[in-house]
């Protein structure tokens, strides 16, 4: 199924659709600010064990989608120097690797302690976010050679339609992915360079 979402007044009707696929357990393919990504609630453990076969990913290496740094708090540690950070950059095309709270599934962390944070600039993806009430666990779709299928959503529902519940077309997606920042030590380290320097 393919639902287009748009950026400014996305309609409640498709939102409700879309949520509803979410709480079924169901994967979801949605827009964010670098790469269309696949998507499960967070507190759903049979949908994170779909995505991670999907992917081929362990638990931990999963990222949450949050809709802002206020809702990200109550998952992940965020000390008064993270937050300054956090507060700069985001909502932007960073993944911040921060502490994870007790909050966080087992489900979605495996054995490590440390969770992706991700706040999109992206409307559609923080509204399904917001609409859901909770977290999103997410992977990148991944690009390959014909980027065309990474990045136009009716191709990516041809491709991938099959293996997910439905795909949220949001506009034609971009080919950068997220700059992955580590906040877990003493001082922010790049991981990964991204779409985006940070501030």
């Amino acid at each position: 199924m393919l639902v287009k979402l748009y950026d400014k007044n996305p309609s409640d009707r498709e939102l409700r659709r879309i949520v509803e696929v979410l709480e079924r357990d169901g994967v979801v393919i949605y827009p964010t600010d670098s790469l269309y990504a696949y998507g499960c609630s967070l507190h759903s453990p049979r949908a994170i064990e779909r995505l991670q076969r999907l992917k081929g990913k362990t638990a931990g290496e999963l990222s949450v989608l949050f809709a802002d740094i206020a809702s990200a708090a109550d998952y992940c540690r965020i000390d008064n120097a993270a937050f300054r950070l956090l507060k700069r950059n985001l909502p932007g095309p960073f993944t911040f690797l921060l502490p994870a709270s007790s909050r966080i599934p087992a489900r979605a962390l495996g054995r490590r302690r440390t969770i992706g944070m991700r706040i999109p600039d992206n409307a559609v993806a923080r509204a399904i976010v917001e609409a859901l009430g909770a977290p999103l666990a997410t992977s990148s779709l991944p690009l390959g050679d014909e980027t065309e299928y990474a990045t136009d959503p009716e191709l990516i529902h041809e491709r991938h339609g099959r293996e997910v519940d439905l795909v949220v077309d949001g506009g034609m997606g971009g080919t950068q992915p997220t700059a992955v920042v580590d906040l877990t030590g003493d001082e922010p380290e790049i991981v990964r360079e991204g779409a985006r320097e940070m501030e």
